[in-house]
């Protein structure tokens, strides 16, 4: 068989990047992203479970222990955003992302193996909330480096395209823990599930990790990092490559952080709101039946899937910002309506809303990594995207389960959620105003 060349993308340096090399990026990162969200998956839809095996007390006591300590997990993730962006910017994308989906995969095998608390007592809890703060270690350079890696391969008329590659594989792991929790609750019994059910979803993190781990040993870094490595002539207006990317990050691009932050809310509230806490709230706050609460967010999570390349096609057609702009203004007008309909009691109402919110939360996903990797320059951008991604899911991402079920048992008010939803969708809309579009420009600088 006559052996043909891999068409190449050439940079004004020479550095080039072969169409094999994209396609092993584009691979690796869904792989990557898809096991880390499998995981976080698997425990939001399964947390009820969790919580009894893990903490004493009725379901409703221990699936709020279950949350928080999901919540607490997260704490760390601004600390691994520190580590990984240092990494990422110093030493490279595919290196980095290589250890990350190392560490991410053998923590979830772990929790898979733990005792509950009926065997080995209080030592249950604790094992369990240090694995997950490995997994939310691990997991601050994965989407980060995802969104980093695959923006600097793409074409520039395509950024938006690859970068939606991340939320895809993320809400591809997400839609086979809920299938997983669907079949696993419609198939075994309360004590099946308890005992050992629950675990199936974290052993197989093992195999997974080590598939995606091996693609990303095949891949050479981004022509962009090489390109900021080999650079002999500091650039007009670009600040000097620094030993430590997180100073040149906050010393010359404090704006882009404020906007980043600020962009990056809705995604933090939206995703975990929409996609990872309506089970619970559908089974626990509205009262419908746990397997047909799985089966709604089944649902929406195809329809998240089935819109998030389109909506990555639109930002390349008409810009990150009027996508962003469009997201955030249909989450400030539809929230209410939306969560009206589910307190309605009929539930195929009410999976018409979690479907139609999975669709606009697509339209503000798919722009959401191109538009912030766009923000800064190579020197900075894995540690940017980290710092803004990860301290935003921090404090307003892995709290929103704990938070809501807290406000909504303590004032028995079951809107909560879409009042929240309004108010992120605000000052996320604000920050996208304030924001330029750069969509256009070229980000090999």
């Amino acid at each position: 068989m006559a052996h043909t060349q891999a068409a190449t993308l050439t940079t004004p340096d020479g550095v080039e990047a072969s169409t094999s090399q994209r396609r092993k990026a584009v691979v690796s990162s869904f792989i990557g992203n898809f096991v880390e969200w499998f995981d976080y998956g698997a425990y939001s839809y399964l947390a009820v479970t969790i919580g009894l095996a893990f903490f004493h007390g009725d379901v409703q006591n221990s699936t709020f222990m279950a949350f928080v300590l999901f919540a607490i997990s997260f704490l760390v993730r601004p600390f691994g955003a520190f580590f990984w962006g240092y990494w990422g910017d110093k030493y490279g994308r595919s290196r980095t992302l290589s250890w990350s989906i190392l560490l991410m995969s053998g923590a979830t095998f772990c929790i898979g193996v733990v005792p509950g608390s009926q065997t080995i007592g209080v030592a249950a809890p604790l094992l369990l909330l240090l694995f997950r703060m490995v997994q939310g270690f691990s997991a601050a350079g994965e989407y980060a480096g995802a969104s980093a890696l695959l923006t600097e391969y793409a074409p520039k008329a395509k950024r938006g395209m690859y970068a939606a590659v991340v939320p895809g594989s993320t809400a591809t792991g997400l839609l086979l823990g809920s299938l997983f929790a669907t079949v696993l609750y419609g198939t075994l019994s309360s004590e099946a599930m308890e005992s050992w059910g629950w675990r199936i979803p974290f052993l197989l993190a093992a195999p997974l990790g080590l598939i995606g781990l091996y693609i990303r040993r095949q891949i050479a870094d981004t022509p962009a990092f090489r390109k900021n490595v080999e650079r002999t002539q500091p650039l007009e207006g670009v600040p000097k490559r620094s030993i430590f990317p997180l100073k040149l990050l906050v010393t010359h691009y404090p704006k882009q952080v404020a906007q980043g932050f600020g962009i990056v809310l809705l995604n933090a509230v939206g995703f975990y709101v929409v996609l990872t806490f309506m089970p619970t709230y559908m089974s626990e706050q509205l009262g419908y039946d746990t397997a047909a609460s799985q089966l709604a967010t089944t649902l929406s999570l195809l329809t998240y899937i089935s819109f998030i390349f389109l909506t990555g096609f639109v930002a390349d057609k008409i810009g990150r910002r009027s996508t962003l702009i469009l997201a955030s203004g249909t989450f400030i007008v539809l929230s209410i309506p939306a969560f009206m309909v589910m307190n309605t009691g009929h539930y195929w109402l009410a999976v018409l809303a979690l479907v139609i919110m999975g669709g606009f939360l697509s339209l503000n996903d798919g722009a959401l990594p191109s538009a912030i990797c766009e923000l800064y320059p190579t020197a900075v951008r894995f540690t940017g995207f980290a710092l803004v991604f990860n301290a935003g899911n921090a404090i307003f991402g892995g709290p929103m389960s704990a938070f809501n079920t807290w406000l909504i048992n303590t004032t028995g008010n079951t809107m909560w959620p879409a009042y929240i939803l309004m108010a992120a969708a605000t000052v996320a809309l604000g920050a996208v105003l304030w924001s330029k579009d750069n969509s256009r420009r070229d980000i090999d600088y």
